[in-house]
């Protein structure tokens, strides 16, 4: 006999239901989580570093897009008075203009901001020449003697591990991070698990940045095959795309088909095992919003957990939302020219 559509309709909530039970299974623990303070952030170490950061940090590259820059300096003190003291940023953010902004937030008051933040950019050559020219740009821009972490970033073709070694890149930062310039080093990429994983046995990092969110949960998913690996080093994994790829309208509202809400999305990346999660802060608004959701932060688990992951698996397991892992439209023009891609897009 056949199936009526009730029953065609209750057999696909069931395998939906049933499939997100079972993937939810499979997450690993929330990281350690610290109190907040009376006016803060909760904190979390960053891996074996000794450090403690704020689970949220302000982007870079948003911070760098506010066309008045006197309200971004704004946006970063009161960020740092807030508690978000995790500050991210890149050489090639914004042709240097996002790391020249911040570094004169920083500066300001005698540069009482700057012992308030924990720093970190990234440097995106492979050689050694345009390894140490690049983070002495850094240094200037950001106007500090060190960088807290040095990151080397977009790790995303499959020949950038054997780039970084080959060319002597991993070898200069590594003399720059001995002579105090940097305290602590890392990698960072988005577009697939396996080129993190040949990354990890090129050094012994102290962190690595990859995409956290509730669609990598379904596809091609660095949580589930990288933060093991990270784990076991000892390395602080820190989060970004938590919206899915930057995919975001107005409301804060996460992918098009509006799956999940930004609070969402970023509840769940929190309830990963990661150190800290970069997020977009391009107003004081949002700045409030991840503030507050930071501090109200309780890791998604049981029926709560499953249910949001079997509202977000039908549009989560083909890509849409997460083209950073297939397409090369979301590396930066820097990368793409490395690599003899056009630049353009």
């Amino acid at each position: 006999m056949n199936d009526t559509p009730d029953t065609d309709e209750t057999r696909r909530e069931f395998l939906q239901t049933g499939v997100a039970a079972t993937a939810a299974a499979t997450i690993a623990s929330p990281a350690t989580t610290d109190d907040a303070t009376s006016k803060g952030l909760p904190t979390r170490p960053l891996g074996k570093t000794g450090v403690h950061v704020s689970i949220i940090a302000l982007g870079g590259w948003h911070i760098g897009d506010v066309k008045d820059h006197q309200e971004a300096i704004t946006i970063m003190h009161t960020a740092l008075d807030e508690g978000m003291t995790f500050f991210d940023n890149c050489w090639d953010y914004h042709e240097g203009g996002a790391e020249t902004i911040m570094g004169k937030a920083l500066a300001a008051d005698g540069g009482k901001w700057r012992k308030k933040c924990f720093l970190m950019t990234k440097v995106c050559a492979r050689d050694a020449k345009h390894v140490r020219s690049q983070i002495e740009d850094s240094l200037r821009r950001l106007q500090t003697d060190t960088i807290d972490l040095i990151q080397m970033h977009e790790v995303n073709w499959d020949n950038d591990p054997d780039w970084v070694v080959e060319q002597g890149g991993l070898a200069e930062l590594l003399k720059i991070q001995k002579e105090g310039k940097a305290r602590f080093v890392g990698f960072t990429g988005h577009k697939s698990p396996h080129i993190h994983l040949k990354m990890m046995p090129v050094h012994t990092w102290q962190t690595v940045q990859m995409p956290i969110n509730l669609c990598d949960h379904f596809y091609r998913s660095f949580a589930a095959q990288v933060i093991p690996a990270a784990q076991k080093i000892g390395a602080g994994v820190i989060g970004m795309k938590s919206l899915g790829g930057g995919i975001k309208e107005k409301g804060g509202k996460f992918i098009a088909a509006h799956v999940a809400t930004a609070e969402e999305c970023i509840r769940f990346a929190l309830s990963q095992p990661i150190s800290s999660l970069v997020t977009g802060i391009d107003s004081m608004e949002v700045l409030k919003q991840n503030l507050k959701i930071g501090r109200e932060y309780k890791p998604y688990q049981g029926q709560e957990l499953e249910q949001l992951l079997a509202k977000v698996k039908p549009v989560a397991g083909d890509g849409r939302h997460e083209r950073f892992k297939s397409t090369i439209d979301f590396d930066g023009p820097y990368h793409r020219a490395q690599h003899g891609f056009d630049t353009a897009g």
